[in-house]
């Protein structure tokens, strides 16, 4: 079987890293399959949907590394959904309903106190035409429901019905859709609610399977059902755990928690993002990969636990750290020198000081170090600035690399007596102003004989 997947998001917000675990799923088992990736916006709520989303959506996809093979957009197929609306009335599952929110809502109360499941009772469809034709005097309009396939003859007495699949995460899946209300496909005013939409594109798209969040475990018996009273056998379905913040709560694109627009402004590598949202909750191990190929090995659908995963941008910071430990100074010089890093010292530079930077953009604050001295006053005790200037007289003459660190320190520890903490300290607040950063051994050659003796204190 050919595999196409989908990643269809509301263009209604920029997208969080929960959304975008479910766009590296489908991205990730398409390129392992061979397969084909369509980018679609369901954005038939004309209101609440901005082309300026979906543009956004679409960059945010980009910039990880996720790339469509077609892009698609439910507000211009609105002439497909009313086609799959006629052949749904002309098959008699889909009925108009009259029922206010405020009627239903009774009803369920009703049913409540009866012991019985709060779902729809089907009573739309014991309505005579005068009924109708009194509602619609009263200005009424329907909402259309699809009937569910879960009676034997009299759809007022529905019975047990199992819709089960086997799922590319969970495993054997089983829903009873007597247990479920008939669903409302559109709406009062005419518009459709997600499920006709979706399933009919999936249809249309040749959609092979369906990866998805796990808040649709129970939709999938509705849409299944769907499929099959449109003339379509369903697609296959896996779906993966969610992801929360720390606080346990759900991510929204309404609240902006964790977007990937505000990962980015922070300065996070796109492939420390994608590692995180991809092995988080799995059982394989969180590392960082620096390629989406990379990636694509330890990417496994059925590694993926069916508890929901706390996403800790801590975590986040650290694998961004590991990547850029990594990286090799050719993945890196153009964004160096974007940040104006671009001499003759820029790869031993880069070499020398990506053990120690959160994010790439704080490799200026080096820069300016080995180019311009110390940032902030040197503290440094009168006894320390002594030994510093002790050591520096010790320095052998020019050129330097990094093995004359080594036989130097060793030096200037036998002449001075000093170890440790004692030795290493001043000498490298001297030389950066900082308590902590590069290894002396690989900034020595950056800075040189003058550069060295400008920082005498």
């Amino acid at each position: 079987m050919s595999v196409t997947v989908r990643f269809a998001p509301s263009p209604t917000g920029n997208i969080h890293i929960g959304n975008a675990r479910t766009a590296l799923f489908n991205w990730l088992f398409a390129w392992k399959n061979s397969g084909n990736f369509v980018q679609r916006f369901d954005d038939t709520d004309l209101a609440r949907s901005k082309q300026e989303y979906a543009d956004s959506i679409q960059y945010d996809l980009h910039w990880l590394g996720i790339f469509q093979d077609v892009t698609e957009y439910q507000s211009k197929r609105f002439d497909f959904y009313e086609d799959a609306v006629a052949r749904l009335k002309r098959a008699g599952v889909l009925y108009a309903c009259y029922e206010t929110p405020e009627e239903l809502d009774l009803r369920r109360k009703i049913r409540r106190t009866r012991g019985l499941p709060p779902v729809y009772g089907r009573e739309a469809l014991t309505l005579s035409h005068a009924q109708i034709a009194e509602y619609e005097s009263d200005g009424r309009k329907p909402h259309w429901r699809f009937l569910l396939p879960n009676f034997e003859s009299d759809p007022m007495q529905p019975e047990r019905t199992e819709v089960s699949w086997n799922d590319l995460v969970r495993g054997e899946e089983t829903i009873d859709l007597a247990s479920l209300s008939d669903p409302i496909l559109i709406r009062e005013d005419g518009t459709f609610l997600y499920t006709l939409p979706s399933v009919t594109d999936d249809i249309d798209m040749g959609i092979s399977h369906v990866i998805r969040g796990d808040d649709h475990v129970t939709n999938t018996g509705v849409q299944i059902a769907l499929f099959r009273a449109l003339g379509a056998e369903p697609p296959e379905f896996g779906h993966h755990n969610l992801l929360t913040a720390v606080t346990g709560e759900a991510l929204s694109k309404r609240t902006g928690a964790l977007s990937i627009a505000s990962l980015r402004e922070a300065g996070l590598e796109p492939m420390a993002i994608a590692s995180l949202a991809v092995l988080t909750g799995t059982s394989e191990n969180v590392v960082v990969a620096p390629s989406m190929s990379d990636l694509a090995k330890l990417f496994d659908l059925g590694a993926t636990s069916k508890s929901a995963a706390k996403f800790d941008p801590e975590d986040l910071k650290t694998l961004n750290r590991d990547l850029l430990r990594q990286m090799p100074f050719k993945e890196a010089r153009d964004r160096l020198s974007a940040l104006d890093i671009f001499d003759e010292q820029a790869e031993p530079f880069w070499m020398a000081v990506r053990g120690n930077l959160d994010t790439l953009a704080d490799a200026t604050t080096w820069w300016r170090i080995v180019k311009q001295g110390p940032e902030t006053p040197l503290d440094l005790s009168e006894k320390d600035k002594a030994f510093v200037r002790e050591a520096f007289d010790m320095l052998p003459p020019g050129p330097w690399d990094r093995d004359t660190f080594k036989p130097w320190i060793e030096a200037v520890k036998e002449k001075t007596g000093r170890k440790s903490k004692a030795l290493y300290a001043p000498l490298r607040i001297a030389v950066t102003g900082l308590p902590s950063g590069p290894e002396l051994a690989d900034l020595l050659p950056l800075l040189g004989p003058e550069g060295i003796q400008a920082r005498r204190p």
